[in-house]
């Protein structure tokens, strides 16, 4: 707080191609409140109209990730209408047409653990600490736990987070498909940095379009899952970057990619 000014839940900030999302609650451990995840939402549908972010890291401030929905005061409205208020962040995360990086230290709690998995992908601090904390608050998997959890880590290993609420280590996560890196915490800024910008650098459409076919993927049958790849290779010959791409193979060089369409 700087003159009486509460400091903003959420911060967000865009450099090269990136925007840095990060929780901005450092004395609650990043736990998220009503507005918090308003202001988390308004975050990510920027990045979703900005064509100049090709890719979105969300953290959280002082090394910590999200200790989840923020329960220490009095609940506000009717309990459906506050869990659809957080819901709504969880489905505009999952499927935002950029790639999305989970850069993880300290505790990653409740629906801050789920917040994580709504990315595409979890780096992870070897220090920093899991858990599904619902039950031991008397409470159920929200922020998309239900549906994220067995498709990730099984039916059964989802059952024990959920039922138990035990604290899971950064390699346990990775063991059961719920993290895709863990690094040593003096290494996570430049792991996540050089991931990043790796990502801003590859070809948009191209990256959206594997984003949502592996989605939708998970759920379809084979033959409609092909159909859903061709007619997405459809939709990439019709950008510059296909040709780019071509004759960078040719001319062996690297290419830029724009995202810009070639039929205007």
């Amino acid at each position: 707080m700087i003159d009486g000014v509460l400091d903003p839940p959420v911060l967000s900030d865009v450099t090269d191609g990136v925007m840095t999302i990060t929780l901005n609650r450092p004395r609650r451990k990043n736990a998220m409140g009503p507005a918090g995840w308003a202001a988390l939402y308004d975050a990510v549908r920027a990045a979703a109209y900005d064509d100049a972010v090709r890719a979105v890291v969300v953290t959280g401030a002082e090394r910590t990730f999200c200790a989840g929905a923020d329960i220490s005061g009095a609940p506000v409205g009717h309990p459906v209408t506050r869990v659809r208020n957080i819901s709504r962040t969880a489905e505009a995360l999952y499927s935002l047409a950029k790639p999305t990086v989970a850069k993880v230290e300290g505790h990653a709690v409740g629906a801050g653990w789920n917040l994580a998995l709504c990315c595409d992908l979890v780096v992870t601090a070897d220090d920093a600490k899991f858990s599904q904390i619902f039950a031991k608050r008397a409470l159920s998997l929200d922020f998309g736990g239900s549906w994220l959890l067995p498709r990730l880590a099984g039916l059964q290993q989802a059952k024990r987070l959920a039922f138990l609420s035990e604290l899971v280590s950064a390699q346990e996560a990775k063991e059961l498909g719920l993290a895709t890196w863990v690094v040593a915490p003096d290494e996570i800024d430049a792991f996540v940095d050089d991931l990043a910008e790796r990502l801003a650098q590859m070809p948009p459409i191209a990256v959206a379009q594997n984003k949502e076919l592996l989605n939708a993927g998970m759920v379809l049958p084979m033959r409609e899952a092909l159909d859903s790849e061709a007619r997405a290779q459809a939709v990439n010959y019709a950008t510059d970057d296909a040709p780019a791409a071509r004759r960078a193979f040719q001319e062996k060089t690297e290419a830029t990619f724009t995202g810009e369409w070639s039929i205007r």
